[in-house]
């Protein structure tokens, strides 16, 4: 079961980190460029919230399609296998072509909502990036959502190249089109679609070169049960990211508002500090959470093909080793931010700017994410009851983090202590979600253990089994 882990976990590990790393580096670029600075940084920070909209539609059917095509192949239905493909396709590219419609229509009032009005220079900088990525959006939102059916298929190394191969162009071109042509904000935004684009039309070869799956033109067709079916086993990874978009605007508006009473951040030079400087920390954060999303996400086609043959003890055996895992990847990432702080705000560009960005910096990595290794653990626990099938039990744990949690204390805390109230909101959120989701983790392994009758552990013909399966 380790080494099925490693397989499918580690590439899907790599090609979300990589696809994180999109904004991320766009905003490496522009930190460092002088003529943009932390009002680029901060004009990056209201538009991500956006494309994170685009992700989360994106994963709800590409995830969705991972695990119905991982349960039908567990089952042996290799039509509705399929058929599930098919209707992916089609579902994907509709829904990408009808955000890109409404981005370009309602772009300004979409930037004033998740706090783009903070100065003028902030909205202008958000206004050029944000018309460029709309222009993107259906290429960012095919290969992403394909990306996990690729994996489905048997081929995450494929998917995890596709990812890679446009990350590298676009970390090529950044420099180039904002150091060398200058065009700031644009240059930015025209990088990162070109990288979605090179990933897209891999994801569209692939499709038409399936190994396993390969759907005709008649799959093509939408049917209603199998449309419904998919989305419902990919609602959790929609809710887990848009209720953060819901929390990020919540975020990002109480960063505006009780920014202009602090003594310092109230005056017009330094006033798109505070959101910045969030938007860093929670890039910072985007990176460790698709290391631990890639590595739950990664399961999926082994837990789903288990749990359609009924090996539940092989599903025990691989939730403690997840979980084991994630606690790992967010205990390093604490010492991260607890201990070199000032060297991570370092890379996004402080020699450019005041005392007072780098301060706050400071104090808002190791406040904002102190409980950095709960959320990981949290992320785990919320993807894996959703490759379980548990769609409601994991839908109600991210609603309960991201809307209950997140949205209410960023609302709340601040009223009592103003901007530090924003950093807080998080490790309570982290604190309490992570009560609750510890009774979720008690009850599935009382029910693995009391369901499950394959208690030898998994042997080499087994991996050959589900390998094969999945080939």
């Amino acid at each position: 079961m380790g080494r099925l882990m490693g397989k499918y976990a580690v590439p899907c590990m790599i090609s979300l980190l990589v696809g994180a790393l999109y904004n991320v580096v766009d905003q490496i670029f522009i930190a460092n460029a002088s003529y943009l600075g932390s009002y680029g940084n901060a004009a990056n920070t209201v538009v991500f919230p956006l494309t994170v909209v685009a992700l989360a539609i994106a994963v709800m059917i590409g995830d969705g399609c991972c695990a119905f095509v991982s349960i039908s192949l567990g089952r042996g239905e290799m039509r509705s296998a399929k058929k599930s493909v098919g209707n992916a396709i089609v579902m994907i590219i509709a829904c990408s072509l009808l955000l890109t419609a409404v981005y370009l229509i309602f772009q300004t009032p979409l930037i004033a909502m998740f706090g783009g009005t903070v100065n003028e220079e902030t909205f202008s900088c958000s206004k050029e990036y944000f018309f460029y990525i709309s222009l993107g959006i259906p290429f960012y939102m095919f290969g992403q959502s394909m990306n996990p059916v690729i994996r489905a298929d048997g081929s995450p190394k494929f998917a995890m190249a596709s990812t890679l191969i446009g990350a590298a162009v676009n970390i090529a071109l950044d420099p180039v089109f904002i150091f060398v042509f200058r065009w700031g904000m644009k240059g930015a935004a025209v990088a990162t679609v070109i990288g979605q684009m090179f990933t897209a039309i891999l994801a569209v070869w692939y499709i038409l070169h399936m190994r396993t799956i390969k759907p005709s033109c008649s799959d093509l067709k939408l049917d209603r049960q199998i449309c419904k079916r998919t989305l419902l086993l990919g609602i959790t990874s929609f809710l887990s990211q848009i209720s953060l978009v819901a929390a990020m605007a919540a975020i990002n508006n109480m960063l505006r508002k009780y920014g202009a009473t602090d003594e310092i951040f109230g005056q017009p030079q330094y006033a798109q500090i505070p959101m910045a400087v969030v938007g860093i920390v929670m890039k910072f954060f985007q990176i460790v959470i698709s290391i631990v999303v890639g590595m739950a996400a990664g399961c999926i086609p082994i837990v789903g093909y288990n749990i359609g043959a009924g090996k539940r003890m092989r599903v025990r055996e691989l939730f403690t080793k997840l979980l084991a895992a994630e606690a790992l990847v967010g205990a390093a990432a604490f010492v991260l931010v607890e201990f070199f702080p000032g060297r991570l705000i370092s890379v996004f560009g402080a020699a450019n700017e005041s005392g007072y960005y780098t301060e706050f910096a400071i104090k808002a990595f190791r406040v904002y994410l102190c409980m950095i290794v709960m959320a990981c653990i949290n992320k785990a626990c919320f993807i894996f009851l959703q490759a379980m099938g548990k769609a409601a039990a994991s839908t109600a744990l991210s609603m309960l983090r991201e809307v209950v949690f997140g949205v209410g204390f960023a609302v709340l805390l601040p009223v009592f202590w103003g901007l530090d109230g924003v950093l807080f909101s998080m490790p309570v959120s982290d604190i309490l979600t992570f009560i609750v989701a510890a009774v979720f983790i008690f009850h599935t392994y009382r029910e693995l253990d009391q369901s499950g009758q394959n208690t030898h552990p998994l042997t080499e013909d087994a991996i050959v089994s589900v390998s094969s399966c999945c080939h």
